[in-house]
């Protein structure tokens, strides 16, 4: 009767590691050289993704790259930095808040933002003073994603880069 017990307990922690790993989503981030109006940018330039998603950054035009922001990332999530035209892949493990630049353009705005589950790291990401052509678009990220907060309508800022309400 114990050995099976042991048995149904060991398929059972089994189905459920198959069951989150089969949850998991995969995003796919092009980093162009125009869309629409603007140039240098990622799109979408906004992912909400849940713990154990990966984000796929794929090199759809020449002389990009992805790459961590140090200053807006999740304390212990591993940082990464893609080679220029290399198409790069991170696992999103740790809930918060990803901020990711195109090195070569990142003074002109090529930025993406990235929230995982519940925007852990929203302090120290706010304090974060980006370029200010980056700072515009992180706002700009946000509010396309839809990642307005509840709280703006109580005189909350309602993002990372934001003072509006």
């Amino acid at each position: 009767m114990l050995r099976l017990i042991r048995m149904i307990l060991a398929v059972a922690a089994t189905c459920g590691l198959m069951t989150s790993a089969a949850e998991a989503a995969e995003h796919v981030v092009k980093m162009v050289n125009k869309s629409g109006n603007k140039f240098m940018q990622f799109e979408p330039a906004f992912t909400k993704a849940a713990p154990g998603d990966t984000i796929k950054f794929v090199p759809t035009d020449k002389s990009h790259n992805a790459e961590s922001i140090p200053e807006m990332w999740p304390e212990g999530a591993e940082k990464f930095k893609g080679n220029i035209n290399q198409e790069v892949t991170l696992k999103v493990d740790r809930e918060g808040v990803y901020g990711v630049k195109c090195m070569p353009h990142y003074a002109m705005g090529m930025v993406a933002l990235i929230q995982v589950g519940k925007p852990a790291n929203l302090d120290a990401a706010k304090a974060f003073k980006a370029p200010a052509a980056a700072g515009n678009e992180f706002r700009g990220a946000v509010h396309a994603g839809g990642a307005v907060s509840p709280a703006s309508s109580q005189g909350i800022p309602c993002c990372v880069a934001c003072t509006c309400t």
